[in-house]
């Protein structure tokens, strides 16, 4: 690698990085550790590099010229080698007398990157690391890196987040104030877009989402994965956005894209799918009465993002809904305490560890909704005990005792918060 084209490209972004104006996020990291930040594409990892490198420089903790970042995605540098990683620090050390702190964006690209990373870490060099891979949390990457990272996903921006954005601060009283009303007209926007930052100020959110999801597809899925039948995997996407909220085997999926017109077999949907797991594009949740092998084949399906699904409906506010509770449950528990309940009756979530079930309707003024609802939350509580039973609604709230369970009723905006 031309040690040229790497000086330059340093001394590029550390010009580019002060002047960056950030959306700061709350994050709290440690001091001396380093770090990995993985998640889905524009989700803010780089951001969040760039904010912890201006909160360097601004307490004068260090100085600009401390910082080696590269990206990645640099078409200058898209054919670079894992044995060319170490052309990177000498170029550094030709150019300035001090020890950096190094910044490495989207090196998923990078086969074998990870031995760099050690190396670096061994070094004792401070390194912080992002990528849109879930692979990067993958067991023999966690065994090179060796305890020396610490990794953490980063999501799209919270409903809390995109308030705070918006100049909107709560106290406790905030839902019986005049707050209330530009907490929900802002919540219509969120609901149907979602939290990735570079969308909230255009005007046209859905052009921007389909660009990036496209993007991802093509670049983050099907080019990475050298996928051949591109028209399999749109429509497999496509069939699961509709599908969000069912419960899901394989071979449905397997008929339901073949009988689209796009012929793949049942192996090949399997593939498929862990492919766009490991772009962060979806995730799923198994049913907690199933046995091992039935919680891998057989899932309710969820996009990591409400302006991606939206994509994809027409009039689909349930799932809507369902998905953002999804998502927002994901982030608080993570993948291993996340279940749903299907035996007899159906439970949209339910938490084990915490004795935590949760309904999630549009609406339960309807008797029967209404029944349904609260029946299986009834029925799961007599099999496993309930600590807390929930309903989460559009706008409806109330508290509900039947049987002896106390049931919440609460509308999704005041949740989320």
């Amino acid at each position: 690698m031309e040690k040229r084209i790497l000086k330059k490209i340093i001394t590029e972004k550390q010009e580019e990085i002060l002047k960056i104006q950030l959306i700061e996020r709350s994050i709290e990291l440690e001091k001396s550790c380093n770090y990995v930040f993985v998640g889905l594409r524009r989700a803010g990892k780089s951001y969040l590099m760039f904010q912890h490198i201006q909160s360097l420089i601004q307490s004068k903790k260090t100085t600009i010229e401390n910082i080696l970042y590269i990206n990645f995605e640099d078409e200058r540098i898209s054919m670079m080698k894992a044995e060319e990683l170490g052309d990177i620090i000498d170029s550094y050390n030709e150019m300035y007398d001090k020890t950096p702190i190094i910044y490495l964006d989207e090196i998923q690209n990078i086969d074998g990157w990870e031995k760099f990373a050690r190396r670096l870490a061994d070094s004792k060099y401070r390194v912080f690391v992002t990528g849109s891979n879930a692979k990067m949390l993958s067991r023999d990457i966690a065994t090179t890196l060796g305890g020396r990272f610490i990794i953490k996903e980063v999501f799209p921006f919270s409903f809390k987040e995109y308030l705070q954005i918006n100049n909107i601060s709560l106290d406790k009283n905030w839902e019986f104030s005049s707050v209330k009303n530009s907490v929900v007209k802002l919540w219509n926007n969120y609901f149907y877009f979602g939290g990735f930052a570079e969308s909230f100020e255009l005007n046209d959110k859905r052009s921007w989402l389909n660009s990036l999801y496209q993007k991802i597809l093509l670049g983050d899925i099907v080019a990475r994965n050298n996928i051949r039948n591109s028209d399999a995997i749109r429509v497999l996407a496509k069939k699961m956005a509709e599908s969000v909220m069912q419960p899901t085997t394989q071979t449905r999926l397997q008929n339901i894209v073949s009988s689209a017109g796009a012929k793949i077999a049942r192996n090949t949907i399997a593939d498929y799918i862990g492919y766009m797991k490991d772009a962060y594009l979806i995730f799923g949740i198994s049913n907690y009465t199933d046995n091992i092998s039935e919680r891998e084949t057989s899932q309710k399906r969820y996009f990591l993002d409400n302006g991606f699904l939206n994509i994809f409906l027409t009039d689909g506010n349930t799932k809507l809904l369902e998905n953002i509770v999804a998502i927002t449950l994901l982030k608080q528990f993570g993948y291993e305490e996340l279940f749903y309940y299907n035996y007899n009756v159906e439970v949209d979530f339910y938490i084990p560890r915490e004795k935590l079930a949760i309904q999630v309707s549009y609406n339960i003024t309807d008797d029967t909704t209404f029944e349904r609802e609260t029946k299986a939350l009834i029925k799961l509580n007599a099999a496993f005990e309930i600590s807390k039973a929930i309903i989460i609604t559009h706008d409806d709230e109330r508290d509900i005792e039947i049987d002896g369970l106390k049931i919440e009723v609460i509308p999704i905006w005041k949740w989320l918060l």
